[in-house]
């Protein structure tokens, strides 16, 4: 998506990498080949391209699902948890902290990594230590055991996220790459509500543990169809030892222990207070950390965010409303669930029952918005979706202890959902649009750091502002002001959705206009 507006009235761009397939619009020139041996249309051969199998899409979003599902899986199975590994208050927020903060943290380093190395390889490593990280949840006998699991799950989904969306990129062009992308923001936006979902139905028909032990099965199935259906795709260098040198270790570690310490110190606002030590400490050292990471990717010759990314209006005005919606819903789910189970009564296969009605809604409306988005634009479908779901925020910051979930809670998701639906379909496109295809995968990144770092924060800050959540009453009051933070966020997050061009190529290629900006 061009800064300027119309993008066949701006530069000619300089000519891409051969290896890879067109994101800009470029002169006419010999078609290239991508990295699966595949020949990628130039401008005006589009319409002429021969179409391809949907088999890579299928094992790409496969293994996306989990990714995604695994965010909010564990919810509902929390009271499971905590009753057979004990669980501390402290326990419950890094069992969900942990997987998002380590996703989140190292996925810009996962992008660099897949836009350097071979993409195949990496995702496969990725999907592999997320796989085996699965397993050791379901085995945990113990609340650290748990915990360090759920982090190699996070570490593995770092690398497998970037690589599947970089080969989805690789993979596909024009009108196949914007159903593509718009099937991956449909996931993304189905995931967070379907896991709450599904972790409510295994941890009654089966136990907690089945909400990690069906990731290894469904992660055997994926690797072997990637071995069999998934050429190699080499990055930007062939020479293992040189891209090591390009990788910007230090820059990820001073991101995740900064994010580490910034989560601490806020969830630490609810059990020690905010101005006691522990969370000045942790604070403080946030602050430091982060800074360091700033200066980092100053100093560093390869850092793992270029410079040139940062002016890329579309892409980061896009990751700063993925990373407040994520948060703002994933929020929700962990206050609402809450809710469902210790006002209302309700078991926890009910209260994923429950949550069907919210996964629904997004999922329709995601679709919906899929076929509208070629005629209004990736702007206009995020606006709308803020005002829609800080509807429903507001809607759900009403309920009380004699409320009801079909007249209450009910209308609040169906809101909320209609209104998130649109937005990650229409972010995924927007923040992808300007992006050259040899910084996929750093991009893809981007945008995925904020949708995990933004779950982090959202229910950190969620939970502070809320209190006591102990109780009955705690709960209902809590949640009552942390709905009315949500629809106050998601009003703030109209000023950075005013920062993307109101032409939105993605859109205009999308209808087939002939721009030749594959999505």
């Amino acid at each position: 998506m061009d800064t300027a507006g119309n993008p066949s009235a701006g530069p000619t761009r300089p000519k891409e990498n051969p290896m890879s397939t067109e994101l800009h619009h470029t002169p006419p020139a010999p078609p290239a080949h991508d990295p699966a041996g595949n020949t990628a249309p130039h401008h005006g051969q589009e319409s002429s391209a021969p179409r391809r199998p949907w088999t890579v899409l299928a094992l790409m979003l496969a293994a996306q699902v989990m990714v995604v599902l695994d965010v909010s899986v564990v919810n509902v199975a929390l009271p499971s948890i905590a009753a057979d590994l004990q669980l501390s208050s402290g326990d419950y927020q890094w069992t969900v902290s942990a997987y998002v903060l380590l996703s989140g943290g190292f996925l810009l380093l996962g992008g660099r990594m897949a836009d350097l190395f071979d993409r195949r390889r990496m995702f496969l490593t990725g999907l592999a230590v997320f796989t085996l990280g699965s397993l050791c949840s379901g085995l945990a006998g113990s609340a650290l055991m748990l915990i360090l699991s759920r982090g190699a799950q996070g570490a593995g989904a770092a690398m497998l996220t970037p690589a599947a969306m970089s080969i989805v990129m690789t993979s596909y062009a024009g009108r196949q790459r914007a159903t593509a992308l718009a099937m991956w923001g449909t996931v993304a936006s189905m995931g967070i509500a379907a896991g709450v979902l599904f972790g409510g139905i295994l941890t009654t028909v089966f136990d907690w543990r089945a909400v990690f032990f069906i990731n290894v099965p469904v992660g055997a199935a994926v690797l072997a169809g990637v071995l069999a259906k998934v050429r190699a795709m080499p990055g930007t260098t062939t020479h293992g030892a040189r891209g090591a040198k390009r990788l910007d270790v230090s820059g990820a570690l001073t991101l995740v222990t900064g994010l580490l310490a910034l989560v601490y110190a806020v969830g630490s606002t609810t059990s020690h207070g905010w101005t006691a030590p522990q969370t000045l400490i942790a604070a403080a050292a946030a602050a430091v950390l982060l800074a360091a990471f700033v200066v980092n990717e100053r100093k560093v010759a390869a850092p793992i965010v270029p410079p040139t990314t940062w002016r890329i209006r579309s892409l980061v005005s896009a990751s700063i409303v993925m990373a407040g919606v994520t948060g703002a819903v994933v929020g929700a789910i962990f206050l609402s669930s809450l809710y469902l189970q210790q006002v209302l009564g309700a078991s926890a296969l009910v209260a994923g029952l429950e949550f069907l009605p919210l996964a629904a809604f997004i999922t329709a409306s995601a679709a919906i918005a899929s076929k509208a988005l070629p005629h209004l634009g990736a702007k206009r479908l995020i606006l709308i979706g803020l005002v829609i779901a800080a509807a429903g925020a507001l809607v759900l910051a009403t309920v009380g202890s004699g409320s009801s979930y079909l007249t209450d809670v009910l209308p609040g998701f169906a809101l909320l959902g209609l209104g998130v639906g649109p937005m990650f379909v229409a972010i995924s496109v927007a923040a992808m649009s300007d992006v050259p295809q040899e910084q996929s995968g750093m991009a893809s990144g981007l945008l995925m750091t904020g949708h995990e770092i933004g779950a982090a924060l959202g229910v950190a800050a969620l939970t502070a502002i809320a209190g006591d959540l102990t109780t009955q009453a705690g709960i209902v009051h809590g949640a009552q002001d942390a709905f009315l933070a949500i629809a106050i966020g998601l009003g703030a997050l109209l000023l950075p959705t005013s920062l993307l061009p109101a032409h939105d190529p993605g859109a205009a290629a999308a209808a087939g206009h002939g721009h030749g900006h594959g999505h």
